[in-house]
């Protein structure tokens, strides 16, 4: 297929390919820039392998840098800034590309020699070079790094088909028409952020990037620019509500959805949402399908809440018979995990079916839901018990500011679950119990609750279980 950026700067040149609320460039502007770009990065040596690995935020220059580098015909390593410098090394190690460009805010004085800096590139005195003509389908446009919440963090790899499909299934979704505009709040170096980039280019849309999330900046985004969708999880979805709560008016006319993942919406957040006109469109996906791949639509939102939806097009679906994982097959699967051959047959069906380590039931009318991990599962006394189900019902609880669930051996039942609580307020066991049994099953409530000033988090955000059973089993 064409480059993308060519092809849309042919198409459409001057519409807005990209705006950061300072500058604005149109695709015929972007493809000018990338030419200049590419120029001065082979100037600078980072062209020099098949791999480019990049550490920026959700800035206008670490967006051209990244494409960039898929407009050189390299593939992009995205590289999480919040990590240690060991698991950047290591990161860096498995990809072995040949620079990782940092953006100058990002910069640490233990960079060496494969470290360069945005500005360095910047300065290269270079003619521009013309950008790479095609994207083929099975060639790895990007290389993402899994969270690692169970363990060493695996790369996944990305292909333009899979980026395509993912688009493509997203669109008839969504709908997507010619003048959206998508605001990208969420980070680029993850699936969510980086799809949207992907989606701008092959939709012809605009993507309205900002620097970090703050839910004044983004409110005042959404009442006064021309924004139509913005991908948001249910954290970000919650503090643009309360600011909802404190201020009259509504977003502009043109606003169509917030597009939630990260876990379905709960009915209080709905009602809220409902009572200030903001359609949610919930999905569920993964790094290893590049985004949504189940999406629950709004008008199905108040009879199915705690649904992640259905099956998008293009994506098959269906149960594992002896546990419920969701097993799914889709174009815009991962071709497989760098360096790990094997990895990806391990976690496929002799038909076909990928694994997604997830356990869910779907309903008589064929919406999923999900239960959890089925790593995190707990069985006690012959019960399945997830985390997330105990977590969602404390996570009410007054004073209770985070919370973690596991699993821990039980010589009576097998397992039993416990509960690690954040809270800056003393909080009574036999409450927190009480309050479970009211409300929950009591083979779910907890056993015990450990207090902690902060739960165990990798760098995107999510809770490493893993960690908390082994500050127990070391008596920590």
């Amino acid at each position: 297929m064409d480059n993308w950026i060519t092809k849309q700067a042919a198409l459409l040149p001057d519409r807005v390919a990209v705006d950061d609320g300072t500058e604005r460039l149109t695709f015929s502007g972007l493809a000018e820039r990338l030419k200049k770009l590419v120029g001065q990065l082979n100037r600078s040596g980072a062209l020099a392998g098949r791999r480019v690995a990049i550490m920026t935020s959700n800035s206008l220059l670490g967006y051209q840098m990244a494409l960039a580098i898929l407009a050189s015909g390299r593939t992009i390593v995205w590289v999480n800034w919040r990590l240690s410098d060991d698991e950047i090394n290591q990161q860096l190690s498995d990809s072995r590309p040949s620079v990782c460009l940092v953006a100058d805010s990002l910069w640490r004085d233990s960079f060496g020699g494969k470290f360069i800096k945005f500005s360095q590139v910047c300065q290269q005195a270079a003619q521009p070079e013309e950008l790479t003509s095609q994207f083929q389908q099975e060639t790895v446009a990007s290389i993402m790094y899994t969270s690692g919440t169970t363990g060493a963090p695996k790369g996944v790899m990305q292909t333009f088909g899979n980026h395509f499909s993912s688009a493509v299934a997203s669109s008839l979704n969504l709908g997507i028409l010619p003048r959206d505009e998508w605001l990208c709040a969420v980070p680029i170096f993850h699936i969510s952020g980086f799809s949207i980039m992907m989606r701008g280019l092959i939709y012809g849309m605009t993507v309205r990037l900002v620097s970090r999330f703050d839910p004044q900046v983004i409110d005042t985004i959404l009442r006064k620019e021309p924004v139509t969708t913005m991908s948001v999880v249910p954290y970000m979805l919650k503090k643009l509500l309360d600011l909802r709560d404190q201020h009259a008016g509504g977003y502009n006319k043109r606003f169509r959805c917030m597009l939630l993942g990260g876990g379905p919406i709960d009915r209080q957040t709905l009602t809220r949402c409902q009572k200030y006109g903001i359609p949610v469109v919930q999905s569920y996906g993964m790094t290893e399908t590049c985004s949504q791949i189940v999406a629950l639509n709004n008008e199905d939102a108040d009879k199915k809440v705690g649904s992640v939806g259905k099956p998008l097009f293009l994506t098959q679906l269906k149960l594992a018979a002896d546990n419920h994982e969701i097993l799914i097959k889709t174009p815009a699967l991962t071709p497989g995990y760098l360096n790990r051959p094997g990895a990806l047959a391990k976690k496929k069906t002799a038909t076909g079916w990928y694994h997604t380590g997830d356990v869910g039931h779907l309903d008589a009318a064929g919406f999923l839901y999900v239960d959890g991990r089925i790593d995190d599962m707990i069985i006690s006394g012959g019960e399945n018990i997830f985390p997330d189900e105990i977590e969602a019902v404390y996570a009410t609880y007054p004073g209770i500011e985070d919370i973690a669930v596991i699993g821990v051996s039980d010589p009576e039942w097998g397992q039993s679950p416990v509960a690690f609580i954040v809270s800056s307020k003393p909080l009574s066991a036999s409450a927190l119990s009480d309050y479970g049994r009211q409300r929950l099953a009591h083979y779910k409530v907890p056993r015990r609750f450990y207090r902690l000033d902060r739960l165990p988090m990798n760098a995107g955000g999510k809770i490493q279980r893993f960690k908390l059973k082994e500050r127990l089993n070391e008596g920590r």
